[in-house]
């Protein structure tokens, strides 16, 4: 058979399947059985069929592509998330279209234009940063039913959204700490206006206090999710008359900055202070010592992110079936190497 010229009736024929099977296979596959859809794929496989993505796309009035917005590419936490999407609208044929928000001022136009050009069906934002005039655009043009939060969302909004429980993450980090005998736990805060800032410190307090653990204003050290607010936060530890036993940190690269500046400075972790991160992004296992930290899911982040947009997406800005309220990953605490129980504890 001549691949070029394989029409969706050669599969059909091929499967011993109806066209419109076929078509329900590459559109909504979800809606046939396991074993129809193995062998309608197989039939595509063997025929060499290729979907005219540009004649469907014109058919069904959509672009066919998703709008990833990401903070920073350059941050090994968003690696999962994005390979979670893609693998989720990969099974949908849809591509994904990933734009760096970090420098808001290199997008080459406003994102409301994206769906108006028809270059996207939708977006996945893991940028908390976006604006409440950006949103309004999105609601002035009929398609913010078509915008989904993963990972970060925006205050008083009532997008979809996905998210882990930050709260309880944190509240496990600080228990696990208490539970090892520390008593003075010092905290280092992601960006002041961030949303996973608070909900984490949120959580780190209200532990503290069910707790009853002592509590210092020095102790609550303002970072930015990097290594180099590890090392700064490191640094006024260092210079503290009363040191803390134990450091929770918002994010595993703040807490890589962390240990490592705690160590060229003679302060051996866990041995002489304790350290836990929050993500649990590859390189913590690998770390030394190992750290001990909060997993986040994120594959199953961006792959619930990716599901629910497809659904809103599906059913259109006014579908009852698109959720409002937020979906919450559990969270779970991972045992390393980097805390221990305090010395005389």
């Amino acid at each position: 058979m001549n691949h070029k010229n394989t029409r969706i009736q050669d599969v059909a024929r091929e499967a011993g399947v109806s066209t419109a099977t076929v078509s329900r296979a590459l559109s909504n596959p979800e809606l046939l059985s396991e074993a129809t859809r193995e062998q309608v794929f197989a039939a595509i496989r063997s025929t060499g069929y290729r979907v005219n993505r540009a004649a469907r796309n014109l058919r069904t009035r959509r672009a066919g592509a998703v709008l990833v917005m990401v903070p920073n590419l350059g941050n090994p936490f968003f690696s999962q998330i994005l390979a979670g999407i893609s693998e989720t609208l990969g099974d949908r044929d849809t591509s994904v279209l990933i734009a760096d928000t970090g420098d808001r001022a290199t997008l080459e136009k406003p994102l409301v234009d994206y769906f108006l050009d028809s270059q996207i069906d939708g977006m996945i934002c893991l940028d908390g940063g976006l604006s409440h005039s950006e949103i309004q655009l999105f609601r002035d043009n009929g398609v913010s039913g078509r915008v989904v939060f993963a990972c970060e969302w925006v205050h008083g909004l009532d997008l979809p959204s996905v998210r882990s429980d930050n709260v309880r993450g944190a509240r496990l980090a600080v228990q696990h700490l208490h539970d090892l005998g520390h008593r003075k736990i010092a905290h280092v805060t992601g960006p002041e206006d961030n949303v996973l800032t608070h909900a984490r410190r949120t959580g780190m307090l209200e532990e503290r206090a069910r707790l009853g653990l002592p509590a210092r204003e020095e102790w609550i050290i303002r970072g930015d999710f990097s290594l180099a607010s590890g090392r700064l936060a490191a640094h006024r530890i260092l210079e503290m008359t009363d040191r803390p036993t134990a450091v929770f940190c918002a994010s595993d690269q703040v807490a890589f900055g962390l240990i490592s500046t705690l160590t060229a400075n003679g302060v051996r972790v866990p041995e002489d202070m304790s350290v836990i991160g929050f993500d649990d992004i590859d390189l913590s296992e690998f770390y030394v010592p190992a750290l001990t930290t909060v997993r986040q899911d994120r594959r199953a982040l961006g792959a619930r992110a990716a599901s629910l947009l497809l659904n809103c997406i599906d059913v259109g800005e006014e579908g009852a079936a698109c959720r409002r309220d937020p979906v919450i990953l559990d969270v779970e605490l991972v045992i390393r190497s980097s805390a221990t129980r305090v010395s005389g504890a």
